[in-house]
């Protein structure tokens, strides 16, 4: 078997030398133990970074055969360069895995042996989260519970971290959408399947790339890519306002004409104004999100442009 490992990066130089070095490590153990053909090989997908990674991409493609290097035409974002990654690299099963060292290398091997005894997809899921923040382990793990209440359907702990087969490969590549959110297409997949635990380490080096701005935008792209269900709460939302507002109507009709205890005008005034408009601002919003995401799709441009491949 001719086994790629797809490695999305920007702006990863301090990161690359160690990942390069951990990388051919795992390649030349797999070739030994027979498990996969010498011809296999790790790609590295530069996603328009701004600092030498490309630089370094290239000089160790061309003096390292295991090694070869994609190049975006800009910066696309991590799902688009993974995604570029994937649909350009060779190999009979490919191995998708982040450049900063978090997720275990010694783990491929695993994942090579369970594709070897049949499954179609391997995903790389975490033991625990002890080396993430209560913040960012609380929300993380809310998170994926919230998508499965959604009825999106994810790996629990999952991340981008997985084996995916040729044939695997080939059905992901009928998915046209522009909005990616590749945790929630993979599983849509089918095919035969498992996951190999693995404990999750800290950034070897640099910085991350996913502040907690980029966090939410993702968190919110899961959800409105594979869930029409924040339209039903909507609906929902608006059965019970109008329940509340009909109960505070009758109440206003008691006041105003068996108590003494009314202020003329202000509660027919302020009380539509206060419950309705922000119910009516939060639907817009939602809508909104939904017609954003139809707008993008239906002009159907490119996800991405590849410059070059060393």
């Amino acid at each position: 078997m001719r086994l790629g490992i797809v490695v999305p990066c920007y702006n990863e130089q301090e990161v690359l030398p160690e990942t390069v070095r951990r990388l051919e490590a795992v390649l030349a153990d797999l070739v030994a133990a027979g498990l996969v053909s010498d011809d296999s090989q790790a790609w590295f997908v530069d996603d328009g970074s701004r600092d030498k990674t490309w630089e370094l991409i290239e000089s160790i493609a061309k003096s390292n055969r295991r090694f070869r290097g994609i190049k975006l035409s800009r910066n696309q974002g991590h799902q688009r360069a993974l995604l570029a990654g994937l649909m350009t690299a060779e190999g009979d099963a490919l191995v998708s895995i982040d450049a900063d060292l978090q997720d275990d290398t010694a783990v491929i091997r695993t994942m090579v042996e369970r594709h070897l005894e049949g499954f179609e997809i391997v995903y790389g899921v975490r033991k625990a989260r002890t080396t993430d923040t209560f913040f960012k382990r609380f929300t993380a793990e809310g998170y994926y519970k919230l998508l499965g209440v959604f009825g999106v359907d994810v790996v629990f702990n999952h991340a981008d971290f997985r084996l995916m087969s040729r044939r695997a490969l080939d059905a992901m590549a009928e998915f046209s959408e522009v909005n990616l959110f590749l945790r929630g297409i993979v599983p849509l997949l089918g095919f035969r399947r498992t996951e190999v635990p693995y404990d999750r380490a800290e950034r070897f080096a640099g910085e991350s790339k996913y502040p907690l701005r980029k966090m939410l935008s993702f968190a919110w792209e899961g959800i409105t890519s594979f869930s029409a269900m924040p339209l039903r709460l909507i609906s929902s939302l608006g059965i019970l306002v109008f329940l509340a507002s009909l109960g505070v109507t009758l109440w206003i009709l008691y006041t105003r004409f068996f108590t003494k205890a009314a202020v003329p005008g202000w509660a027919s005034i302020v009380l539509p104004i206060v419950m309705l408009g922000g119910l009516q601002l939060l639907a817009i919003g939602i809508v909104g999100q939904y017609v954003a995401k139809i707008y993008l799709e239906t002009k159907r441009r490119p996800r991405y442009f590849v410059d070059r491949v060393v």
